[in-house]
């Protein structure tokens, strides 16, 4: 896996790249493990929009994805590595030894051919295996966790990203997320080991808003640059300051440095450090 770096034959081609991977399968997805992905482009059921800066995009499939991966005992062998249009991490096409193929989040470093197995009694450490954090080294790095028994993985699914397992302790396993983040699960919970593969897609540049729109992302207009009767923003001549004391959302809600977890949440209990805010990571 590289990044490629187009020649500069056009100002758009200009230092525009792609992530490259030859070993994902140029074939068509599994049939029975597809569906049709339809259009929202961020409005509800009354056509008012209620997700701004989405719409058009080119069209897709939804990939059926096994989050749970609750085939326990029952080996199964990579039959290809996929590309999916839909998250920024390759897909990798089980065959169980019954005969049912399912998609999962393929870590780094699994080849076409490898065998894996899901348990919830202790097996090899091996980029793949699932196992409860129960059975699992502290130290090791995980991917695709739940935060419920039984539920799916949730945490550490975008591409390259993995937590680090910190300690097991009175049924609880306290994980490090690619954030900073400290937080407590049950060690009921199940893991992947490894990391999400595609760890360089950060590294891509776009190079152009066409790739952004086949993506369905539309433009962004900026607050100071609008009437005062759309943004707070707004307002001024030339490229005046937001004359504010904070920069504000077009509704007139701060937009950096204020707290918007509610102090009654349910999951406040399992945070034990909280990831770094914006403004401290600079």
């Amino acid at each position: 896996m590289s990044i490629k770096v187009y020649k500069p034959t056009t100002s758009s081609r200009r230092r525009t790249s792609i992530l490259v991977n030859k070993s994902l399968s140029k074939a068509r997805p599994h049939k029975a493990l597809v569906s049709i992905k339809k259009k929202t482009a961020g409005r509800n059921n009354q056509g008012k929009i209620t997700v701004r800066h989405k719409g058009g995009g080119v069209k897709r499939y939804i990939r059926l994805v096994d989050f749970k991966q609750d085939k326990f005992n029952i080996p199964a062998r990579v039959e290809s590595l996929e590309y999916d249009p839909n998250r920024n991490t390759s897909l990798a096409l089980l065959v169980y030894t019954d005969g049912e193929r399912r998609y999962i989040l393929a870590p780094e470093n699994l080849k076409v051919g490898d065998k894996i197995l899901s348990s919830k009694e202790k097996i090899a450490i091996q980029v793949g295996n699932r196992l409860l954090l129960k059975n699992i080294p502290t130290g090791t790095i995980v991917y695709n966790i739940e935060m419920m028994p039984g539920k799916g993985g949730q945490l550490a699914r975008s591409a390259g990203n993995a937590a680090t397992l910190m300690a097991l302790d009175n049924g609880k396993a306290q994980l490090k997320l690619p954030s900073g983040e400290i937080r407590i699960v049950s060690e009921e919970c199940a893991a992947t080991i490894g990391s999400a593969n595609n760890p360089e897609y950060r590294n891509v540049r776009w190079g152009k808003a066409g790739r952004m729109r086949r993506l369905g992302i539309r433009p962004t207009v900026r607050g100071k640059v609008m009437n005062p009767v759309d943004h707070p923003h707004g307002g001024g001549e030339g490229h005046n300051p937001i004359g504010l004391k904070s920069p504000k959302t077009y509704t007139g809600k701060k937009a950096y440095g204020i707290k918007t977890r509610k102090r009654t949440k349910a999951s406040n209990k399992f945070i034990i450090k909280r990831r770094k805010s914006r403004q401290t990571s600079k």
